[in-house]
């Protein structure tokens, strides 16, 4: 099975845990899909950075239509900062993003209960090398000539490191290739850093 085309349902497939259905404790789903969106669009050519705010470039149509409704959002709204595009509409963005991955058939999504009280999803690869053929790419980032690496693959392995995929990247992982990472994060433009920010931001609101 191919890997579906764009940034946020692949960074969605790599953020889950694919024995839980479900990502890892503390990663903050639904920000890293928006961000990876709003990366795409950029990465694209579609959004451009004046001052650290997200202005529209090129209105033309994306061609997938999660991209096109985030695209319209800013359209039609006045300039903000990329840390409040990260956080405006994320769960629907997210749940945008399953539905088609659903739709598409990389995932198999089943109503289900935590503790058996707690209603949620199990989400879990279709085809079990997905997850594999994904790590594969991140690895290739971190290791390939910088010149050989795809804009999509950076992003996704710059975004995997703010959204703090420790299950792709751990520790020993980021230390040991810092350069390379700091090099992804600028290939990815203003993302990596509005999401850490969006992050930071909303644990900060939930310790009180």
């Amino acid at each position: 099975m191919e890997l579906p085309d764009t940034l946020p349902q692949r960074i969605y497939l790599l953020a889950l845990d694919p024995e839980r259905g479900r990502p890892p404790m503390g990663v903050h789903l639904n920000e890293l899909v928006r961000a990876a969106a709003l990366a795409d669009l950029y990465l694209a050519g579609h959004l451009s950075d004046e001052k650290g705010r997200a202005v529209v470039a090129v209105r033309h149509p994306c061609h997938d239509p999660v991209l096109e409704a985030v695209l319209e959002e800013l359209s039609s709204a006045r300039r903000h900062r990329w840390q409040y595009w990260v956080g405006r509409r994320a769960r629907q963005t997210a749940a945008a993003v399953r539905d088609q991955l659903a739709d598409g058939g990389w995932v198999r999504v089943e109503k289900h209960k935590i503790l058996g009280v707690f209603p949620t999803r199990r989400i879990t690869p279709r085809d079990a090398r997905l997850p594999g053929r994904l790590h594969h790419r991140v690895t290739a980032a971190l290791r390939d000539p910088l010149p050989r690496i795809d804009p999509a693959d950076a992003a996704l392995v710059a975004l995997a490191e703010a959204g703090r995929l420790r299950n792709i990247l751990d520790r020993g992982a980021r230390r040991t290739h810092k350069r390379r990472l700091a090099d992804l994060k600028a290939r990815t433009g203003p993302l990596p850093t509005a999401l850490r920010k969006a992050i930071d931001a909303q644990n900060a609101a939930a310790a009180g």
